[in-house]
């Protein structure tokens, strides 16, 4: 459990971090090129630990692991904090728990029951009503990017769940890297291009050196270990507060102000993630 929040409490300063880096920086230079340094890292501890090359099915898993991980949840969110608050994104992204539920059920050809439905409904329904009215009465760009953050994002996180079991926790996010590594290269020097390097300040750098070396690698493995050692059912539910603490990160390091009404959204987001999350599902 220890280890499980040790993850949590780290992802939950990605989007802080990720807004800070993105002031001068593309987004898609820090959204991709965090995963593209990452892999530097990923391919050392490879080498190091002399880790074995995965069979055909595990690339297979493993490329859709880096689809979601990888390029989805990183791009969409590093684009989306250049237009709405972290703490907004945070009861957006709230969501991913419950999604990741939701995607392991479609990939594993599970059964949700109708609670499990009703929660899910529901849960979505709080972070639309919340994206419209926080959008003036419409969803905006920057919402609809981190819907499909979440959506990504949970499919990677299904399929990296998947092959861990055979290869891993650290080894699944560090080859997950390296297979990425010579499609991420092009695109993250065109965003480079973009970049406003000269105007980059030490804190943009720091924020993109956090998203690089803990959000998409370092706390992969206390995540996963976590998850190994106390059941996915158990440990994940500590997820369940790391909205809270990306609101709070926001509110300290950033300034950003945090009123009853979203902490009235987050609450009930959180609600209905617990809720789903204890409904059964049954095998088909």
């Amino acid at each position: 459990m220890i280890l499980g929040f040790v993850g949590v409490a780290i992802f939950s300063l990605t989007l802080p971090a990720t807004r800070v880096a993105v002031v001068h920086l593309d987004p898609m230079f820090v959204g991709l090129g965090r995963s593209l340094v990452a892999a530097l890292f990923a391919l050392a501890f490879l080498v190091a630990v002399r880790a074995p090359w995965p069979n055909r099915a595990q690339w297979r898993a493993l490329a859709c692991t880096a689809a979601g991980v990888i390029f989805g949840f990183p791009a969409f969110t590093s684009w989306a904090m250049r237009h709405v608050p972290s703490s907004h994104g945070a009861i957006v992204v709230g969501l991913l728990p419950l999604a990741t539920a939701l995607m392991g059920a479609w990939i594993h050809h599970e059964r949700p029951s109708a609670g499990f439905w009703s929660a899910a409904a529901a849960g979505s329904a709080l972070v639309v009503g919340f994206a419209v009215y926080t959008g003036g009465g419409s969803l905006n760009l920057a919402h609809l990017a981190l819907f499909a953050a979440v959506v990504l994002g949970a499919f990677g996180y299904a399929q990296g769940a998947y092959v861990t079991r055979e290869l891993g926790g650290r080894e699944t996010i560090s080859w997950a890297l390296v297979l990425s590594a010579p499609f991420l290269a092009l695109p993250v020097w065109q965003a480079a291009q973009r970049s406003d390097f000269a105007q980059a300040s030490a804190a943009e750098w720091a924020g993109f050196a956090y998203v690089t070396i803990f959000s998409q690698y370092l706390g992969f493995f206390a995540w996963y270990k976590g998850l190994g050692l106390g059941g996915v059912a158990r440990v994940s539910q500590v997820q369940l507060v790391q909205v809270f603490l990306t609101m709070a990160f926001a509110a300290l390091l950033l300034g950003e102000k945090v009123t009853w009404l979203m902490a009235a959204f987050a609450i009930a987001v959180v609600a209905t993630v617990a809720i789903g999350r204890r409904m059964p599902v049954r095998r088909a």
